[in-house]
């Protein structure tokens, strides 16, 4: 049953994926009475892709938990500053602070297994003659790295559906981050070989935010739904009037 005056869960997805990726958790979320929007993100720049979500976010009448997933996190950790915004939930995802761009917070740590398992394509940019890149991940590995815990047949459907991630977005620095201002709630992965868990962890902990522990690959939200349904309502009650 839905609170009075319940967010609509906006569900950001991350590199490599798209929003279908949220698929065993959306019914969950609706059949508690939440409304649910997942956008498809752009994956062409950090800034560009916060943007576009916050553009998205200010059309929503009412309060709004943001998640967002892997790169999802980066991305809503920029367009979380939005005046709806209630909350932030953060799934396997970065935590990124003011002035810093995914590279520099990966950096810190040791590379997990998905550094040696990209690949690299050009894309022609618009009015430009000078061609962006595109980041993938090598369809053979995609399911151990991506997936492990995740059914064997949607892994490799998952594998040749990538949406890339622009090279763009790894060097652009967050302008501002939400978690300062919005309570916040982060999931680990605690199995993962896409993020080191440990940047995860870090992030987290620096931003002072609830967070907990799962076994579970990258995609937490396809391997153990109810455990990142659970994390979600959580913000949501722990932030509703």
């Amino acid at each position: 049953m839905s609170l009075p005056d319940s967010p609509t869960v906006v569900l950001v997805h991350g590199a490599f994926a798209d929003a279908s990726t949220f698929a065993r958790i959306i019914p969950g979320l609706t059949a508690r009475g939440l409304d649910v929007v997942a956008p498809a993100v752009p994956n062409r720049s950090l800034l560009g892709d916060s943007a576009y979500i916050a553009s998205v976010v200010r059309q929503i009448p009412g309060p709004v938990v943001l998640v967002g997933h892997s790169y999802g996190g980066a991305v809503i950790t920029i367009a979380g500053v939005e005046n709806n915004v209630r909350a932030l939930v953060y799934l396997a995802g970065y935590a990124l602070e003011e002035g810093e761009s995914l590279g520099e917070l990966q950096g810190g740590f040791p590379d997990s297994d998905l550094s040696g398992a990209l690949v690299y394509t050009p894309f022609p940019v618009e009015g430009s003659t000078t061609p962006g890149t595109d980041v993938s991940v090598r369809t053979d590995a995609f399911p151990a790295i991506f997936a492990a815990d995740v059914d064997p047949h949607l892994a490799s459907v998952l594998a040749v559906s990538q949406r890339p991630l622009a090279a763009q977005a790894f060097g652009e620095k967050a302008p501002v981050a939400a978690w300062k201002t919005k309570p916040s709630w982060g999931l680990v992965a605690a199995a993962d070989h896409t993020i080191n868990p440990e940047v995860e962890r870090f992030g987290y902990q620096r931003a002072g935010m609830t967070f907990v522990e799962v076994d579970s690959s990258h995609l937490v939200m396809l391997a153990h739904p109810e455990r990142v349904i659970e994390l979600i309502e959580e913000a949501v009650r722990a932030t509703s009037a």
